[in-house]
């Protein structure tokens, strides 16, 4: 058998060697500037968590939103059909008496305490 002789590669000149020597490192960077744009960017990790909670706050104001709706209707019903509570209003907010009753205005100052064990 013959011993063949190996050639040993020649070294590469310009950007080819520039590339063997420090493609790694290259690639390294450019996968960590995009792991960081990832999570720092205007739509990565981090913009989504904000925007995440930005719904969750805008469905929780929709709620309460919808409640106090449905309380309103609920009055606006009761107030359209119910004579006890328009003459409660007329009585109270507007200063109106039946024919033949009389008013009679207490000033705040003279009114007494509001008892804190007695029922409304």
């Amino acid at each position: 058998m013959g011993t063949k002789k190996l050639k040993k590669p020649e070294p590469k000149s310009g950007f080819g060697a520039f590339l063997e020597r420090h493609g790694r490192t290259i690639l390294g960077l450019f996968v960590l500037a995009l792991m960081v744009h990832d999570v720092f960017g205007p739509h990565g990790f981090i913009a989504m968590r904000r925007t995440q909670n930005e719904i969750d706050r805008v469905k929780k104001e929709l709620d309460r939103l919808n409640q106090e709706n449905l309380e309103l209707a609920d009055q606006v019903r009761a107030l359209k059909t119910d004579p006890r509570l328009i003459e409660k209003i007329a009585r109270e907010d507007l200063q109106r008496a039946k024919p033949g009753e009389i008013i009679i205005r207490i000033p705040p100052s003279q009114q007494p305490a509001p008892d804190p064990r007695a029922k409304p």
